[in-house]
């Protein structure tokens, strides 16, 4: 019997996607789940949640939850597969510090998950439970595949593949819908069959790049690009920010314009305000989502957790492909991230964790060796790579100077400020986040 760990497990919502998927292939019935969090109330909803899909589609699944760091052993252990979706620190208080200490220095973001000095200081709270996860699973579970959904990706994946044997990828959701994002931003989504389009991406977690995209064979890029040039500038597309990179660069990214944003320098600049409207930058999103989550769960938790049966779809995450690709041998290909300590992409640092496309089958996650990347692309890659590789070993030291040096290299913290205000900053981070780090020094 399968046995699939969750840890973050009271992200209802997203535990409802990669579980859910779980429930309802027939080749995975019978399998144990364990659910964990530190969270009773929502530990509950997940598992009444569950529970439901599990009797709708009679998977036979058995689900148990665990409460707390004390019975964190008891979750993982025997574990064959382990999904890893926490926020450590949440919305309140961690996100709000995240973003308004950055604001009494002038300095605005848009998500602070995955760069900036809102994704340095998410890194530096969330490496060491992660830390901790895979000590555990060395002990109690130490053939098990670990799944992290986690931000920052590069960040955090790199930092587990470094420390630890476990083997493991990083997953993002926005490989898989790029091409498709791309096609509906320049008004061609409904003129394609999804199965008649192929497509190359690589890069690094929300900076990789579309390097081929073929309908048949036939590249169609020339075409999207045609049709992106004749777009209407007033009002601005909503994803001008990428359309704007991909007519700069030559190629288009994968992660949104509100993320995209925040990684360069060109975009947020409060010398340049207009810049904000001229691209539809939407600063300060994240907040508002978490605000808009959190009032839509109260909405929507009847529906999901009152149920005696509960109707699913599958959700396009890649877990549960991924679990059935290596238990039963049937190969399965994914965006992934992994370090590139065998130069998968050979003009990115070899410490850098960088985004492949990977074969999965019953060897386990093979990556691809993708090559030289355009080198345009690549260094921009490698200005976001810098602070990434600078904050992975401020996790292992503990030292203030590392985290420094990690946001006087970001893109747009230097843009925006100076030396001495990014290190008050960062001190000012370090005060806001005690309770939520190790001791820096």
């Amino acid at each position: 019997m399968i046995k699939f760990t969750f840890m973050g497990a009271g992200s209802t919502v997203f535990a409802k996607n990669v579980l859910g998927d779980c429930l309802i292939c027939p080749e995975l019935k019978g399998m144990e789940i364990a659910l964990y969090d530190i969270n009773a109330e929502r530990l509950e909803d997940s598992a009444l949640m569950l529970e439901a899909i599990n009797r709708k589609y009679k998977s036979g699944a058995t689900i148990k939850t665990y409460l707390g760091v004390s019975k964190r052993k008891q979750a993982l252990r025997g574990a064959d597969y382990v999904c890893n979706a926490i926020q450590v620190g949440g919305y309140d208080p961690c996100t709000i510090t995240d973003f308004e200490i950055p604001k009494k220095y002038g300095l605005r973001q848009t998500i602070a998950d995955t760069l900036g000095i809102g994704g340095i200081f998410r890194a530096l709270r969330t490496a060491p439970v992660i830390l901790d996860f895979l000590s555990d699973m060395e002990q109690v579970c130490p053939n098990a595949f670990f799944i992290n959904y986690t931000n920052p990706m590069a960040i955090i994946t790199g930092v587990m593949q470094m420390a630890s044997s476990i083997k493991s990828v990083g997953l993002c959701h926005s490989v898989q819908g790029c091409a498709r994002w791309l096609m509906t931003d320049v008004g061609v989504g409904n003129e394609y069959n999804e199965d008649d389009i192929s497509y190359f991406i690589a890069g690094i977690n929300h900076q990789a790049w579309l390097l081929r995209i073929e309908q048949n064979g036939v590249d169609i890029y020339p075409k999207l690009k045609k049709l992106a040039d004749k777009m209407k500038k007033n009002p601005p597309h909503p994803d001008s920010v990428r359309l704007k990179m991909m007519k700069t660069f030559g190629y288009y990214v994968t992660e949104s314009s509100e993320h995209t944003s925040e990684y360069l320098p060109y975009f947020i600049k409060s010398s340049q305000p207009e810049l904000i409207d001229q691209y539809n930058i939407p600063l300060d999103e994240y907040p508002r989502r978490c605000v808009d989550l959190i009032e839509g769960w109260k909405k929507q938790r009847a529906s999901l957790t009152k149920k005696k049966t509960l109707e699913h779809k599958m959700s396009g995450e890649y877990a549960s492909h991924i679990i059935k690709a290596m238990t039963f041998n049937k190969p399965y290909t994914l965006g992934g991230n992994v370090l590139n300590t065998n130069g998968y992409i050979s003009n990115l640092p070899r410490e850098a964790c960088v985004e492949v496309p990977c074969l999965v089958n019953g060897a386990g996650l093979q990556p691809t060796a993708v090559g030289n990347l355009p080198e345009q692309l690549a260094a921009l890659n490698r200005t976001n790579i810098n602070p990434q590789i600078l904050t992975m070993k401020a996790c292992f030291s503990h030292k203030k100077e590392d985290v420094y040096h990690a946001a006087l290299l970001d893109p747009h913290t230097s843009a925006e400020l100076n030396i001495d205000q990014i290190i008050s900053l960062c001190d000012e981070l370090f005060e806001a986040h005690k309770g939520w780090l190790p001791e820096y020094k």
